[in-house]
C-alpha cells in the first residue's frame, strides 16, 4: 500500500499533465513518485528565452507537511542559485516554515521559473553574478545569454546519447529509462571544459540580438496572460503571484 505522501504527488502529476504549462517538463525517476526530474524553458521574451535547466525534487513521507529538496542539475549563472549546489534560493524551500501545504509540483516550478527571468539582488548567494548585475549589465547579459546555450549544447547531448546506435536489447540499460539525469554541472565548469577548447570564439555568439530591452525585468501578468488559459489554473496563478509578489 502506497503511503500517503506518494498519493499526494501522484494527484500532482496528474493535475500537471492536464494543465499543460508553458516551458515545464516533469517524470517520476523510475518507479519512485518521491522523486522527481523536471526541466524548465526559460520565459518568452526574457533575457532566459531558449535555456533548458534540468531539476531535481527529492520528496520525504512527510510530504506535504514540509517541502522538498529541490536543485538545478544543470546550474545556471544567477543571483539566486548557488554556483555550487544549485539550490534555488526560494524562502518557502529554505525555510520550513514558510512552506504552504497549497504549494504544488507545479507552483514550485512555476515561481522557479519566474524567479529566473526576474532576480533579486537581496541577500543573493551567487555573489558574482548580483555584482555584475548590479555594475556591468552588458557583461551579465553575455554571461547569461552564453548560459542559456550552455544549457542547450548540455540538452542536446543528453538527447544525442538517448539515440545512440551503441545500445540495444542486449544493453542492460535496454529498453531505456522513463526518465534521463544528467550529472549536476555548473555553468562555470562547462564553460571552462569545453567553450574555450571551441573552434568558434564565444565573442560570435553574442552578436545575435537576444534582447533589446536594456531592462529585462519581464512582465510577469504579461506572461501570465500568454501561458495560463481561464479556469481553475488561473486562481493557482493568481494566488502563487500573490504570495511571492516579494520576488517579481
Amino acid at each position: 500500500m502506497h503511503s500517503r505522501a506518494y498519493l499526494l504527488l501522484e494527484k500532482e502529476f496528474m493535475e500537471y499533465e492536464k494543465a499543460n504549462i508553458f516551458g515545464i517538463s516533469l517524470a517520476p525517476v523510475g518507479d519512485n513518485n518521491m522523486e522527481w526530474i523536471a526541466e524548465i524553458e526559460g520565459l518568452k521574451d526574457s533575457l532566459w528565452e531558449g535555456a533548458e535547466l534540468q531539476l531535481s525534487l527529492l520528496y520525504n513521507e512527510n510530504y506535504n507537511n514540509s517541502p522538498p529538496s529541490v536543485i538545478f542539475n544543470t546550474i545556471p549563472f544567477h543571483p539566486n542559485v548557488d554556483p555550487r549546489s544549485g539550490r534555488p534560493c526560494v524562502d518557502f524551500l529554505d525555510d520550513p516554515t514558510k512552506w504552504d501545504k497549497k504549494l504544488t509540483m507545479t507552483s514550485i516550478l512555476l515561481s522557479i521559473q519566474v524567479l529566473l527571468s526576474n532576480p533579486v539582488l537581496h541577500n543573493a548567494v551567487n555573489l558574482e553574478a548580483a555584482k555584475m548585475l548590479q555594475n556591468n549589465y552588458s557583461l551579465y547579459r553575455k554571461r547569461v545569454i552564453q548560459c542559456v546555450r550552455t544549457s542547450q549544447h548540455l540538452e542536446a547531448f543528453a538527447r544525442n546519447l538517448e539515440k545512440s546506435p551503441f545500445k540495444g536489447p542486449s544493453d542492460e540499460s535496454w529498453p531505456p529509462s522513463q526518465t534521463r539525469k544528467i550529472t549536476t554541472i555548473s555553468y562555470e565548469d562547462y564553460y571552462l571544459t569545453w567553450f574555450k577548447i571551441a573552434t568558434s570564439k564565444a565573442a560570435e555568439d553574442f552578436k545575435a540580438p537576444v534582447f533589446e530591452d536594456p531592462d529585462f525585468i519581464g512582465n510577469r501578468y504579461e506572461w501570465m496572460a500568454m501561458n495560463v488559459g481561464k479556469g481553475e489554473w488561473d486562481e493557482n496563478i493568481l494566488w502563487i503571484s500573490k504570495v511571492f509578489s516579494f520576488r517579481v
